[in-house]
């Protein structure tokens, strides 16, 4: 027992040590518009934020006002709802919310972005923010979760409150592939119970559509169509100054063809290639 009373002693003294190397918490450069957290160190500002605007989005009208429209209440001190953004990958979920940070930061609009494994924090980071004069969206990037996952009950208190409620400053926006941001299995779907005509699901279902539906407004994103898709396409070619044009489009469905998909971000990766290529022929 004495020796063990010893080794741990020194196992103490070793992580004390251990800790004093490791990097302490910085002081907040609240001169920036778009942060990042970083566990044990604090709010790291974004020293060149994403410079995409609204009006290089395409083939998403609805989505934008909807959320614009969230924003711009928020931004203006009336009440608003934090955001799920779901749906097909590429269509822009996380583009619009880095867009609307470049329309409103003027405004006091601020982006902390927070990673999945950093949810456990989130008492910390709203405690950081609170009473600060700016508004701040708490941006959780292609969220999901499994069973059991950190971070799933935390988000829960920030989005729906606990004793105390979540400050006026804050909101939360999530893009997700997943509606109910969980993973949802065939054998649930037996615990469904029929009362005379009514259905109601399990509380396995029940609890997993508990943390999407602390999310006041839900946006769904969808795949595009071709012809959407040409004019995204269009627009990027524009964007890069593109002038020889001949056999874009057939390539740019070519190019759709390969990767599988016809989204915003395969239209902005070719027109990239394509603008490339052009460019080199000079």
């Amino acid at each position: 027992m004495k020796d063990f009373d010893t080794v741990l002693a020194r196992a103490e003294k070793l992580l004390e040590r251990f800790e004093r190397l490791l990097p302490g918490e910085i002081e907040t450069d609240w001169e920036g518009t778009a942060y990042r957290w970083v566990a044990k160190r604090g709010l790291v500002r974004v020293i060149h934020p994403h410079a995409i605007q609204m009006e290089n989005l395409n083939g998403i009208e609805m989505q934008k006002r909807l959320v614009e429209d969230n924003t711009r209440q928020f931004v203006k001190g009336h009440p608003a709802n934090n955001v799920l953004l779901t749906g097909a990958r590429g269509t822009g979920k996380s583009s619009l919310v880095k867009a609307l940070l470049n329309r409103y930061s003027s405004e006091g609009l601020r982006l902390i972005e927070v990673e999945k494994k950093d949810l456990v924090d989130l008492a910390d980071i709203v405690e950081k923010i609170m009473g600060r004069p700016e508004k701040f969206v708490l941006f959780c990037d292609d969220l999901s979760f499994d069973q059991e996952e950190g971070g799933y009950r935390e988000l829960k208190v920030v989005l729906d409150g606990s004793v105390s409620t979540a400050p006026d400053n804050v909101l939360v926006y999530a893009t997700s592939n997943r509606r109910h941001l969980m993973p949802e299995f065939m054998q649930e779907n037996l615990e469904t119970r029929y009362l005379g005509d009514e259905i109601h699901p399990g509380e396995t279902v029940e609890e997993k559509i508990s943390l999407s539906e602390r999310f006041g407004l839900w946006v769904s994103f969808h795949p595009f169509d071709q012809g959407e898709y040409l004019k995204i396409v269009d627009h990027w070619l524009d964007h890069f100054q593109v002038k020889g044009r001949r056999g874009a489009r057939k390539a740019a469905l070519q190019w759709a063809l390969n990767r599988g998909s016809r989204s915003g971000r395969v239209a902005w990766q070719f027109a990239r290639d394509w603008a490339g290529r052009e460019a080199a022929k000079v």
